[in-house]
């Protein structure tokens, strides 16, 4: 049985986007030059409530890329793969094409 994890207050779940370690032209590329700064949401938790109570949702959904700190967030390992939490604020910004 699968589990799946349900974030909860203004937590997010990222899945890090690993990057290519060639180009396309075949070149090997350093690890320090391919750092893990970016990730898909997988879920995200239904927010916080301000001080009247009202629900203050995530700014990001399930489904977008984005940026990352380079430090922080809460390693979880679900099914054999590796997630991590962070909270809504901590993310950094989307990425679109």
């Amino acid at each position: 049985m699968a589990k799946r994890l349900i974030p909860l207050l203004n937590r997010v779940l990222v899945e890090k986007i690993v990057p290519p370690s060639k180009t396309t032209g075949g070149i090997l590329l350093p690890e320090k030059s391919s750092k893990l700064n970016s990730g898909k949401v997988v879920a995200v938790g239904p927010g916080l409530r301000d001080k009247d109570g009202n629900n203050v949702p995530v700014a990001v959904k399930e489904g977008d890329t984005v940026l990352l700190p380079e430090f922080g967030g809460t390693q979880v390992k679900l099914n054999e793969k590796e997630y991590y939490l962070y909270r809504d604020d901590d993310i950094l910004g989307t990425l679109h094409d």
